[in-house]
């Protein structure tokens, strides 16, 4: 009886001390997700690495492992490796990747195409004002309610057309043309007020598109146009500037409130400083990358986009509803 009675109290030591260890080894594993040990953020973006945005993704990188002593790592998946824009959304909303850097995240919150209405912005800075101030704040908060908080805006610029048919001078060249677009309904709506056939399509596929005359063009901020050679595969750039296009960077808000507030200020700071990079670098280059365009062959015009924009004014009233009268009307009240 004595023996059964120290062969339980031993037994129940024995449970006793397991369980805190166990507690122990929890407890030691949330310390090292709060002293920043191990943490490794895949970065998605659907560029190719000649491109700006990748060298911005890059910045952001080196600017988040410099200031946490690589305690924060960063993995960059550029050229949608990781899937297509709406994948790498998605990734981010299931916690799958902790990063992703897109031009749309419709597919969780229309709101956020406002930006894109056409020609709402006539310049780049009047753009950024909107994105990161209280409105643009106001709009991309609703997408925390599927797990997706932004950071921050890396810069697109204004979209312009290329094709392989003729130089648009006026709205009704592109009568009829194939234009590929991206996966954004406000572009595709766009293209369908300026009377052509837009053509909805990853961006991975679209150079092999170009050239074998799939689409008869696309469009594309100069800065997309020039990294991914579309100058050998199209004939024609008419600098339309017929919408804004932003690269929203989001952060999966689960893996966010893993890290401590120091890892997160670390975070928020390097995107801000790598957005503001890119902004200006974009800025920078464009004048020398139309001129590298023209040397590889593209034969550059400018529109007078009076017709554009008088074609295109009902898409505003068709995205009413879906934005919000109110949201479109403060914008517009912003620029002037």
């Amino acid at each position: 009886m004595r023996k059964a009675t120290l062969f339980l109290m031993l037994f129940i030591m024995l449970a006793f001390l397991a369980a805190c260890n166990g507690k122990e080894t929890a407890s030691d594993s949330e310390k090292s997700t709060e002293s920043g040990e191990n943490i490794k953020i895949k970065f998605a973006h659907s560029a190719v690495e000649t491109n700006s945005r990748h060298e911005a993704a890059l910045k952001f990188k080196s600017l988040v492992e410099e200031k946490s002593n690589n305690q924060i790592t960063v993995e960059v998946f550029p050229n949608e490796v990781l899937g297509s824009e709406p994948q790498m959304v998605e990734g981010v909303a299931f916690n799958d990747i902790q990063m992703v850097a897109a031009s749309t995240y419709a597919q969780y919150e229309p709101k956020v195409d406002v930006f894109g209405l056409p020609f709402l912005f006539e310049t780049n800075e009047q753009a950024w004002e909107a994105l990161d101030g209280p409105i643009g704040q106001e709009v991309f908060s609703g997408l925390l309610d599927d797990n997706l908080r932004v950071l921050g805006h890396f810069e697109n610029g204004f979209r312009h057309v290329t094709n392989n048919v003729r130089p648009i001078e006026k709205v009704e060249d592109l009568e009829g043309l194939k234009i590929r677009t991206p996966e954004m309904p406000i572009l595709v709506s766009i293209f369908e007020a300026l009377g052509s056939n837009p053509t909805p399509m990853a961006f991975g596929e679209l150079y092999m598109a170009l050239q074998q005359g799939t689409v008869d063009g696309q469009e594309n901020p100069i800065s997309n146009i020039h990294a991914s050679k579309f100058y050998e595969v199209q004939d024609y750039l008419s600098l339309t500037g017929h919408s804004y296009s932003a690269t929203t960077v989001a952060i999966s808000d689960e893996f966010w409130n893993t890290l401590s507030p120091e890892q997160q200020k670390i975070v928020q700071s390097s995107l801000t400083e790598a957005s503001k990079f890119h902004r200006n670098l974009v800025m920078e280059e464009e004048e020398k990358l139309l001129a590298e365009l023209e040397e590889g062959g593209m034969k550059v015009n400018r529109p007078d986009i009076a017709s554009f924009r008088e074609a295109s004014k009902d898409v505003y009233v068709e995205y009413e509803d879906t934005y919000g009268k109110d949201l479109i009307d403060s914008i517009l009240e912003e620029q002037k």
